[in-house]
């Protein structure tokens, strides 16, 4: 066993005992009141994410309809409002509701988890002294100036300066130390470790920075281990594109919203290399839902999908001018103002940081975000009598109901599971900012439809794992600054973000430590299968393996891809946090199921970026905005 194994063994030991952190005599307020002041989860290693625990309950109360945890201790709490769900949409409706009637209203928000955030999860990483962090889910915030006032006002009075960025973000850094994006072939799907550089798809020029190959797409698909038909059928997709449709013009935007992105493939252009295919299949990593199989041609067009470069092909359908003007209407998914640069180090988990911060001011020193980022949070703080709002966590809500007529009552009993113990606190209202698919099981009485709707909801399984690495002189020696990897459990694995900002400084050598990013969004292994039932085939076989299983498969991949002579696993990897999410990006219902589930029902609202169906930031800030206004 190595020692990375052996200590993120005991990190992940720590995590599934969180429960035991919190006191076990609980009868009233003072026992819910404070975690111990040692309790720090960003700098947890192992399986994290949800972590092993934070489930539990609730699948016991949706899977197997149970509903008695023993006594419950009514703890004689009553709030404004409950939020339940502590990531950034709960945390929103928290400032949302004060914003609107006061500061001096009290909120609960609980959480399932051991951290708040939600998906926007905060990894630190100490390597050799050095402290290293790096997002574990939501990674930045998407085209900002385009969104909605309440979400721009929102980061303006937590502290997040958007122009900050254009000065925190290197975007030279890529370019500077020549690190490009390159294809990983691994041998046990293509008959040897290979490194191509060249992408062949076009997911890293979101990225600021990663400079263009030098090969030519000719070079590339012979240095490829593909066979001769397979080498002729990925050029063929690499020279395709919308003028292969034989559509007329006026016709073509309609055509590529309706028809299937593989049909293209193996219809239009004839492609039925299994390789080929694979490579296609996963080519747009976590932007698109299940395999790539599923997409339409827009959506492959869009997220840059083997074979469609997003830019040459939206000029190709709207032509010069429809695509500018689109671009500056933010229809393009980076807006021309706002490039892919506005990313805390740590991610979104920035934001989350911010938020608790402006509600619960003595959890950490900072006046704005950026002061954030180097301050340790002192969770002790976060559900203290005293607060006006009080964030909880390890605490799962099973039941959510009106006491009387949903249609007349003027308070919700919401019942919470916390260490293996139930407890019941009211509220005046209650916003719903946890998995949409979850709500039917612990709100009682809600219409049929809509509980029926709710249950539709689903969302798409996603994988993190950040990696510490004591030096990335292997990633320099081959100009790896991203890699596709179209046969590992990774899709992509890539350096973090050149953020430097609040004291905190990215690194700048291949000596220095650094952290990397290994994406995953497992898929089911049905080719075309229905994207609910791969989600469910992906989901539980991503629950079924244990740490040791996905440091072995970082193993094998960072030592098939990087030169044997400048990296070394043993010696070279520090620490492994692999971040599961098996409910991961909202991916929403059929038909108008979405917005069924999302309506008020007496004083509970729904919120969550389920209730777009949509998984960026703003959108899960937007929903919460809208669920505090519709409690009135």
């Amino acid at each position: 066993m190595s020692k990375i194994t052996r200590r993120d063994f005991i990190n992940g030991t720590l995590v599934a005992a969180g429960a035991a952190m919190l006191p076990r005599d609980a009868a009233g307020q003072a026992a819910m009141a404070s975690l111990d002041p040692s309790y720090y989860p960003p700098a947890l290693t192992g399986l994290r994410g949800s972590q092993p625990g934070s489930n539990e309950v609730a699948h016991d109360r949706a899977w197997s309809g149970r509903t008695n945890w023993g006594r419950t201790t009514d703890l004689k709490e009553e709030y404004d409002l409950v939020v339940v769900g502590g990531g950034l949409s709960g945390l929103a409706a928290a400032y949302f509701y004060q914003k609107k009637h006061g500061t001096d209203k009290k909120v609960l928000i609980l959480d399932n988890h051991d951290d708040f955030g939600g998906h926007a999860r905060r990894n630190e990483h100490t390597i050799d002294g050095e402290l290293r962090i790096i997002n574990g889910g939501s990674q930045s915030i998407v085209s900002p100036h385009a969104r909605g006032e309440a979400v721009l006002d929102l980061l303006k009075d937590v502290g997040v300066d958007l122009e900050r960025f254009e000065t925190a973000y290197d975007a030279e850094f890529f370019n500077r130390h020549k690190l490009g994006a390159v294809t990983f072939f691994n041998k046990e799907n293509f008959g040897e470790d290979k490194v191509v550089k060249h992408p062949f798809t076009n997911y890293p020029w979101w990225y600021v920075g990663i400079p263009r190959p030098d090969l030519s797409a000719e070079e590339a698909v012979q240095q490829a281990p593909l066979s001769d038909k397979g080498k002729e059928q990925l050029l063929r997709v690499l020279k395709g594109g919308v003028h292969e449709l034989d559509v007329p013009e006026e016709d073509l935007e309609a055509y590529i919203e309706e028809h299937n992105y593989f049909d293209y493939l193996t219809e239009t252009l004839g492609v039925d290399d299994p390789e080929v295919l694979m490579m296609a299949r996963r080519s747009c990593s976590d932007w698109s839902a299940g395999g790539a199989e599923l997409l339409s041609i827009s959506s492959a067009m869009e997220c840059g999908a083997l074979g469609f470069p997003p830019v040459e092909s939206w000029k190709a359908v709207l032509g010069e001018e429809g695509y500018k003007e689109w671009v500056e209407g933010d229809g393009y998914i980076y807006a021309k103002r706002d490039p892919f640069i506005h990313h805390f180090p740590g991610g979104n988990a920035g934001v989350a940081r911010a938020m608790v911060k402006k509600m619960i001011p003595d959890v950490a020193e900072g006046k704005n975000a950026e002061e954030l980022i180097l301050s340790r949070f002192d969770y002790s703080q976060l559900d203290k009598p005293s607060n006006v709002v009080r964030l909880r966590l390890n605490s799962t809500v099973v039941k959510v109901e009106h006491d009387g007529d949903p249609k007349n009552s003027s308070e919700v009993s919401v019942t919470f599971i916390n260490d293996n113990k139930s407890y019941q606190v009211k509220g005046s209202g209650v916003v719903m900012a946890c998995y949409n698919a979850i709500i039917p099981h612990i709100v009682p009485g809600l219409p049929k439809e809509q509980d029926a709707a709710l249950r539709l909801q689903t969302r798409m399984p996603l994988v993190y794992t950040s990696v510490g690495l004591r030096n990335w002189k292997a990633w320099k020696e081959l100009g790896i600054g991203m890699a596709m990897c179209p046969g590992n459990m990774h899709e992509v694995v890539v350096m973090d973000f050149p953020i430097s900002m609040g004291g905190y400084e990215f690194t700048k050598s291949p000596d220095e430590p650094c952290v990397i990013n290994m994406i995953s969004c497992p898929t089911g292994e049905t080719v075309g299968a229905p994207a609910a039932e791969q989600f469910t085939e992906a989901r539980v076989k991503m629950l079924a393996l244990k740490f040791s299983d996905y440091e072995n498969e970082v193993r094998a991949h960072l030592t098939g891809m990087l030169p044997k002579d400048s990296f070394d696993f043993d010696r070279d990897v520090e620490s492994i946090t692999v971040n599961r999410w098996a409910h991961g990006y909202a991916y929403g219902g059929p038909g108008n199921s979405t917005e069924i589930g999302k309506q008020p029902f007496g004083r509970i609202t729904v919120a969550n970026s389920d209730a777009a169906p949509n998984s960026y930031a703003h959108v899960a800030m937007t929903e919460a905005y809208r669920a505090v206004n519709e409690l009135g």
